[in-house]
């Protein structure tokens, strides 16, 4: 059933054993007559939440609410939220957001949820997954997909199995170990504030009238597919293909979320039929035309927020790695000790080369293993930018240096960011960016 009106939303933003908050302007409680305002920390003491100021010692079994009097005007600051979790650019930073702020207690822990309306929650991610700056056109493609994302997660049915809330699939025996992971469904909240859902980072990285525009003139936009909410994938850049949705997680194909070449023609002089490796490897380290092989700094630096700018090159990317750093990393990985490693094999690829199986050689151990991501955890000390490469070796029959070429940076699921960048800088209106990458989708206003 497609929503009539604007939903609220509840976003998850820190769980800690103590947070630290401010809060600036009026913000009231249920049943407590005084305004507040000024330098909170929260806490539990005796499995109470106990949020303590200068003036105002605050006590709840198990939830505490803050609403503004004005929210758009007022706001909170919370300390220390860590942003890019298990990626190279994890960090913590100081958030700003407005609307209501609630603390409830889950566990041992306690939990700050921003509710917000689902409009204003748009601005702030389409910002915070790339910069305000973007042009309009990509921007609103980004709203839509984002808006149609989310509806799609809080409007479908809860899974009932155990196995399936995890939304993770796990298989091993003694030859084959197969993992693929998606976004789990959270039990306190809607969504969460980072990467694993969507990036939300408050008012923090909204710094241009572009964000309040796209949201404005696509308000109430989403993408369908069979009267159903298209569950919208995206990523930083699909590498000049775009990956389908069944090989990266569960075997559900969706026909909104197959494989696009990421061009106006296909490419001339290369064979996309990754079956073969011949085809395979040609691709990866080759140079083909699309439209997120792109290096326009002017573009990038519209596109990408401050952190992911310290990505370079991503398009085709090389890293390297001796003998001792890639057992090490898979035995750390893994926990299994495959010994020195001889070989890491292909042995089956998606519709952009991703490898969606591999094949780890050691001289004590071999075993398959995948799906997409886990293909990355494993041979990185966070991810790989993705799983589209091939793997070099130099040395004897003990390989002493592998060197591995990729294409791509992330899933290469549906919308290619930097891709719809490209052709929004072109000309691209954001409907045919958007039908570009979901093909059997239609878009339409529910509210």
């Amino acid at each position: 059933m497609l929503p009539n009106e604007e939903p609220q939303l509840n976003v998850g933003i820190i769980k800690d054993k103590k947070i630290e908050f401010e809060l600036h302007g009026d913000f009231r409680l249920s049943g407590y007559k005084e305004n507040l305002s000024g330098v909170f920390t929260a806490g539990l003491k005796n499995n109470s939440i106990i949020c303590s100021s200068g003036k105002h010692n605050l006590q709840a079994e198990y939830e505490i609410e803050f609403i503004p009097a004005d929210p758009e005007s007022e706001s909170f600051l919370i300390k220390d939220v860590t942003i890019g979790k298990k990626f190279h650019w994890e960090r913590k930073e100081k958030q700003r957001f407005n609307h209501t702020l609630k603390i409830i207690k889950d566990g041992d822990y306690i939990v700050a949820i921003n509710i917000i309306p689902l409009e204003d929650y748009l601005t702030s991610v389409i910002s915070s997954e790339m910069s305000a700056k973007s042009s309009v056109e990509l921007l609103k493609a980004q709203a839509v997909v984002a808006r149609s994302w989310v509806l799609s997660h809080i409007t479908k049915p809860k899974k009932q199995n155990s196995k399936k809330e995890k939304q993770n699939d796990f298989s091993e025996n003694d030859e084959e170990r197969i993992t693929w992971y998606d976004r789990s469904e959270h039990k306190l909240f809607d969504v969460c504030a980072d990467d694993h859902c969507q990036r939300f980072q408050g008012v923090t990285k909204i710094i241009s009238d572009s964000a309040f525009s796209a949201i404005e003139r696509t308000r109430g936009i989403i993408l369908l597919h069979n009267k159903e909410i298209c569950d919208t994938r995206y990523s930083k850049c699909c590498g000049g293909i775009t990956e389908s949705f069944e090989n990266v997680w569960e075997p559900d194909k969706h026909e909104y979320l197959t494989s696009v070449v990421d061009y106006k023609y296909e490419p001339e002089n290369f064979k996309t039929d990754f079956g073969s490796e011949k085809n395979a490897r040609k691709w990866i380290t080759g140079n083909p035309p699309a439209f997120c092989n792109t290096k326009d700094i002017r573009i990038l630096s519209h596109i990408l927020v401050d952190y992911d700018r310290e990505t370079k090159d991503f398009y085709r990317w090389k890293t390297e790695y001796t003998q001792k750093e890639i057992s090490g990393l898979i035995h750390k990985n893994t926990s299994i000790d495959f010994g020195d490693i001889l070989d890491i094999v292909p042995l089956e690829r998606g519709s952009s080369a991703r490898l969606i199986k591999m094949k780890i050689i050691g001289t004590k151990k071999s075993l398959i293993v995948g799906k997409e991501l886990e293909i990355r955890r494993i041979l990185s000390q966070t991810h790989l930018y993705s799983s589209a490469f091939v793997v070099d070796k130099t040395g004897g029959e003990v390989p002493d240096k592998f060197i591995i070429r990729g294409a791509g940076w992330g899933h290469g699921v549906g919308f290619c960011q930097i891709g719809g960048a490209v052709m929004a800088e072109k000309g691209y209106m954001f409907d045919e960016i958007l039908l570009h990458y979901f093909q059997n989708a239609v878009l339409k206003r529910i509210y």
